[in-house]
């Protein structure tokens, strides 16, 4: 069955575009056909993110109706799909989040998976992807404010009987002051899929505009990312056997 996932978080600025965007390389990484569809529509950057600029069509077109779902989708040099928004504040005034889900069956019909980036927070945008879900992957950080935004998206979730199928914690440090793994799990009360490391490697993805898991792909923030798309599409990974060699890790430190 095509799932959609949809990938939101409780706040901005807690990497969920970069998690979107790193979990639809590494699922086809593994060589599943994956779209990876922006639903950001007011701040829309999975383009930016693989250094798709420029796009006649997109899908703020599709929910116009002025194209097929099909016409707005591009193909990323790895062989991801992609169906950008668009960054116009003209076309955004005209758009109705809301008929994302009047699409849903032929979006399925573009991927064997659906990897969507909605919205931060709980507006109208961000509740409007939710809806569409087939399942629901949060992202945060580990630090209170940001937890406690995730928790208010999780219980949204469980309200409108979307099943949230885990967390995912970004810009990990494994410090003393952020709040630890089992402290998160607690108060969420949900699975935490994995944890991406605060790592340059990811920065400097964005900066090349291709996702971590091409541009560093035995980096331990890529390897997560693979950890964490096996399971989603249930086969095995050890990252151990992916790890980065002697001269790749000297290279990395300079």
């Amino acid at each position: 069955m095509k799932n959609i996932i949809v990938i939101t978080s409780g706040k901005g600025g807690v990497g969920k575009t970069c998690t979107a965007v790193n979990l639809g390389a590494a699922i086809n990484h593994f060589g599943k056909d994956v779209l990876i569809i922006d639903a950001n529509l007011s701040t829309p950057n999975v383009g930016l993110h693989l250094n798709f600029l420029e796009f006649p069509l997109s899908l703020n077109h599709v929910l116009l109706k002025k194209v097929r779902p099909l016409d707005a989708v591009y193909e990323h040099k790895s062989g991801i799909k992609i169906m950008p928004s668009s960054i116009s504040i003209k076309e955004l005034e005209r758009i109705a989040p809301e008929k994302l889900n009047d699409f849903k069956k032929e979006f399925q019909k573009l991927a064997d998976y659906i990897i969507v980036d909605s919205a931060a927070g709980l507006g109208h945008e961000a509740t409007s992807a939710i809806k569409m879900a087939d399942e629901i992957i949060i992202v945060t950080n580990p630090e209170m404010p940001a937890i406690t935004d995730a928790l208010k998206t999780i219980k949204f979730a469980e309200q409108i009987k979307k099943p949230v199928r885990g967390v995912i914690m970004t810009r990990v440090r494994k410090d003393k002051i952020e709040l630890q793994s089992d402290a998160v799990k607690e108060i969420l009360e949900t699975p935490i899929l994995g944890m991406i490391p605060e790592e340059v490697s990811v920065r400097e993805s964005i900066n090349l505009k291709d996702a971590v898991v091409h541009t560093h792909p035995s980096s331990k923030s890529a390897r997560a990312y693979k950890e964490i798309a096996a399971q989603i599409i249930n086969i095995e990974y050890d990252s151990d056997k992916d790890k980065p060699s002697f001269w790749e890790r000297v290279f990395w430190r300079r």
